[in-house]
């Protein structure tokens, strides 16, 4: 696939922005890639503004039922680090920006697929509270919670509000670890990292590594205002407490492959994993949640040859 073949209504400055061919082959080696400035500022500040908004209260929709395992931060759980997800959902100043058409041309670009679909949206903000534990995102790789996706061309693009480094804690990735052999897992990875102990997700990394023969190679994402990380649906990653002055404030935008499709997929005890979307999307007609429900899970980039219908 050449980036002549992706949809004429993307503009040659947008056309130029998108990853070539380089950039995609060190996708694939390193499972990540530092984009070029997809949002203007004026998009990055009206983002900012809308997010503003959001934590005031605003909404334009709100999820038909709460989901078991779903993060959002209200004003009385105080200066922790914040997590609100379904955000492209609820609000729509905020979903029009995650919807640009650019973003989704890049991830598909990354993950050679005719279509891209948002998965999830989850805002967060990282106070600059020395101390404060829930600063520590520890390692891990997001497939494990999307146990009931049936692809393995997942990705996210993390966007910053602002200029964001290490001082703020950026994301951190642990290079190369999307191609590792996975040993060692149960069903507690389906768990989401705030759910389980630090040290066996540190102890997981080091086994998996060992087992690779690998080097654990840490590298946070400077990532400037307006630029975004993208990151494979398996490889490592997580982040340091914000020692900076102020909120880091970000969202991670989780994508999906036009194949993505609920699969079943057993646990230990004999019931199946399951993700947020499964009370919440329609059924496919077979009764399985349809992961491709634009109400949730709206198309955001459509290859020309499938345009239509």
């Amino acid at each position: 696939m050449t980036i002549a073949d992706f949809d004429p209504m993307l503009t040659d400055e947008e056309e130029a922005l998108l990853p070539s061919d380089e950039d995609v082959a060190f996708y694939a080696e390193h499972g990540w890639y530092l984009s070029k400035k997809l949002l203007t500022d004026d998009e990055v500040d009206a983002l900012a503004a809308a997010t503003d908004r959001y934590y005031a209260g605003e909404r334009h929709r709100r999820l038909p039922v709460r989901p078991p395992k779903l993060a959002y931060w209200e004003p009385a759980k105080g200066a922790v680090q914040r997590h609100n997800d379904y955000v492209h959902h609820e609000h729509d100043g905020i979903g029009a920006i995650l919807s640009k058409r650019l973003i989704g041309a890049v991830a598909a670009r990354l993950a050679q697929a005719d279509e891209i679909r948002i998965f999830q949206s989850t805002l967060i903000l990282k106070p600059p509270v020395e101390g404060e534990p829930s600063n520590i995102v520890p390692w891990h790789f997001d497939k494990h919670y999307w146990a009931a996706s049936s692809s393995d061309r997942m990705l996210t693009a993390f966007i910053p509000f602002h200029d964001c480094d290490e001082e703020l804690g950026t994301i951190t990735m642990v290079d190369g670890s999307h191609r590792w052999t996975e040993v060692g897992s149960d069903d507690t990875v389906v768990r989401h990292f705030a759910d389980r102990d630090r040290d066996q997700l540190d102890d997981m990394l080091a086994r998996n590594a060992a087992h690779n023969d690998a080097d654990i190679r840490k590298i946070p994402m400077v990532i400037p205002k307006g630029h975004m990380s993208f990151h494979h649906c398996r490889i490592y990653h997580g982040s340091g407490a914000n020692v900076g002055g102020r909120p880091r404030q970000a969202i991670s935008l989780h994508l999906q492959d036009g194949d993505n499709s609920w699969r079943p997929f057993p646990l230990s005890d004999g019931t199946l994993a399951s993700y947020n979307h499964d009370v919440l999307v329609r059924r496919t007609e077979d009764g399985r949640p349809d992961y491709a429900d634009p109400e949730f899970c709206p198309v955001i980039w459509r290859h020309r040859a499938q345009q239509g219908g």
